[in-house]
């Protein structure tokens, strides 16, 4: 493809940084989701906004041909509060753009500009800004609001920065890319009193601390070897005191895979164990499975399209075709679901910005691989909607 316009480059460094400094999360991205709108226009799309609430798709067509395709950033913010000190920070305590979505939206805004100039492509490209991609809502509200009905495409793609990643270096895989995430809610209810006289209670902290041990079991004796899966407790709340058994332990955990079989086994096995742990001691018990993301799971040929265009964008030795699936999770994955495409990555650099990890207060963008990531976006474009059809 051609060289990209300076003037871009620099101008979606203006917009990341705008969109960096005024985080929003959740649904609630109203100025953020005004700001994309805005600009979209401003290139001459047909913007629809208010999909999923806050969420929006710009729609541009060039030619006769009836292939369509979708490209999705993200736009929220993650409740964080913000340290670093340069002058694009967050201007809301408590708020910060930790995940880099800001980057991902500048990217896309980038391509929509770049493409709408240079109509090198025979078909129509959905431009789809979702919101609430942190708490797993965002983008089953938008497909739930009529998305792949409303803009019939028949793939879709999305694209996440990593740090810890040669800046600009794409990967990919085809199938399991990214984990499902589900949690879980125990609440064992024994029987509390003082802390001299145990044998006069059901004490749920030793009922507690055998469920706990028993759900390290879960995945090295009823999950096949072959599979990957982590069950992690992370929370136990109590309503006792230093000298007080409590009445009631609270026990709360996060569990990942990468495929629905194993995420079924996973809840009932530990439904059985904790309904048998409790009985067991004679205490009662209510637990909850909540699932949160799906496992993302890329289409074959679209991951073969996602790595020609690669190639093409930044030459096959900045590309990894075949890279280890992440225990992280996406919602994207619920448009994969419904429609063929392929999620990648694309490096935020080595020591990344900050020199640190998605979702932590010191995190930024890197702004200089803006520019690949639209190299990349219009490659995808012109290969799955070539001109010569």
């Amino acid at each position: 493809m051609e060289n990209l316009d300076k003037n871009l480059i620099r101008e979606m460094t203006l917009w990341r940084r705008q969109l960096h400094s005024q985080p929003e999360t959740g649904f609630e991205v109203h100025q953020t989701a005004e700001l994309v709108a805005k600009l979209l226009t401003s290139f001459g799309l047909e913007v629809h906004t208010g999909i999923g609430q806050t969420g929006i798709v710009a729609v541009l067509t060039n030619g006769e041909s009836n292939l369509a395709i979708g490209l999705r950033a993200d736009m929220d913010a993650l409740q964080i509060q913000e340290h670093n000190t340069f002058d694009h920070r967050s201007k809301y305590d408590g708020k910060m753009h930790a995940c880099g979505h800001d980057g991902h939206s500048s990217m896309l805004l980038g391509a929509a500009k770049h493409l709408s100039e240079n109509r090198n492509f025979n078909g129509t490209i959905y431009f789809i800004f979702q919101p609430n991609e942190e708490h797993g809502l965002g983008a089953q509200a938008m497909i739930d609001d009529g998305l792949f009905e409303r803009f019939p495409m028949q793939s879709i793609f999305g694209i996440h920065n990593m740090p810890g990643m040669e800046a600009g270096r794409l990967s990919m895989r085809s199938g399991p890319v990214m984990a499902s995430e589900d949690n879980f809610v125990i609440t064992i209810k024994g029987r509390g009193g003082h802390a001299s006289q145990p044998h006069h209670h059901i004490d749920p902290i030793v009922i507690g601390a055998e469920i706990i041990m028993a759900l390290q079991t879960i995945v090295s004796r009823t999950i096949s070897p072959e599979q990957q899966a982590v069950v992690s407790v992370t929370e136990i709340d109590t309503d006792g005191a230093v000298n007080v058994i409590p009445s009631n332990v609270i026990i709360k955990g996060d569990c990942r895979c990468f495929g629905d079989e194993v995420r079924g086994q996973i809840e009932t096995q530990m439904g059985q164990l904790v309904k048998g742990i409790c009985r067991a001691h004679g205490a009662q018990h209510e637990y909850e499975y909540i699932r949160l993301f799906h496992s993302t799971i890329n289409d074959e040929e679209q991951t073969i399209a996602a790595y020609n265009a690669a190639v093409e964008a930044v030459g096959e030795g900045n590309v990894e075709k075949n890279c280890k699936p992440l225990t992280i999770s996406e919602d994207f994955s619920s448009m994969l679901r419904v429609k063929a495409g392929c999620y990648i990555f694309i490096g935020n650099g080595i020591d990344s910005v900050g020199g640190c990890m998605l979702h932590n207060p010191n995190y930024d963008f890197n702004d200089n691989i803006s520019a690949t990531g639209v190299r990349y976006w219009s490659t995808l474009v012109e290969q799955k909607l070539p001109l010569n059809i």
